[in-house]
């Protein structure tokens, strides 16, 4: 419930979006598609509190604007930070120039502190589902090109790793967690036009103008 007590009559599980633009277009359109799924737990609700422009280094600041937005949608659907049990964060960091592995180490460690704020922000956030970038070989700007998209993939892996090896910033269970569960979300990335195992290509078609942003 609004209070953080357990309510299976009327309590609400929210699982929120964190990250960037092309996190919140992504999500968005994720929460189109899981708001008409008929097996959804009633009690689930999809909330995207991703914003364009707030990147990693932004929103690792616990005083940034992004965080009053993102109580303020919480709001607008009724519920409050005491009722986000899951998350799905996706960051990246604008205009990277750093060779590998420096940008994604700086990442890494951006996300960490993000990890850190969510817990101390929502009590009862227990699962945290992380996805690095989509393809950005077609992109025409030095927003986040080709490789630091595809090297993103690497903070997400060392960030979970640290948790996995018993990094005591990053505890989640006890008396006094420092951190949700941290686990890959969606993996994104693919080499173009080139099929994943999965099948999965990124066309040029797929992008905006900017071949960085996802086309409607």
């Amino acid at each position: 419930d609004s209070f953080g007590q357990a309510d299976p009559i009327n309590g609400k599980i929210v699982l929120l979006s964190i990250g960037m633009s092309n996190a919140t277009q992504e999500f968005s359109a994720f929460k189109m598609l899981a708001d008409t799924f008929r097996n959804k737990n009633p009690k689930v609700l999809v909330v995207d509190g991703a914003q364009g422009g707030q990147t990693a280094s932004v929103i690792k600041n616990p005083n940034a604007n992004f965080w009053t937005v993102v109580t303020q949608r919480l709001y607008q659907q009724k519920v409050n930070g005491s009722q986000v049990q899951a998350v799905w964060l996706k960051e990246a960091n604008a205009n990277p120039t750093a060779a590998f592995p420096q940008h994604a180490e700086d990442l890494k460690n951006d996300i960490k502190q993000i990890v850190q704020i969510l817990k101390q922000k929502y009590p009862n956030l227990k699962l945290l589902y992380l996805s690095s970038r989509i393809y950005a070989g077609y992109a025409n700007t030095p927003l986040n090109p080709e490789p630091y998209a595809y090297e993103s993939g690497y903070s997400i892996k060392w960030l979970i790793e640290e948790q996995i090896n018993g990094d005591s910033s990053l505890l989640y269970n006890g008396s006094n967690p420092k951190s949700p569960w941290l686990s890959w979300g969606p993996y994104l990335w693919a080499n173009g036009v080139k099929p994943r195992i999965d099948g999965l290509v990124w066309s040029p078609t797929d992008f905006g103008t900017d071949g960085t942003h996802p086309s409607n």
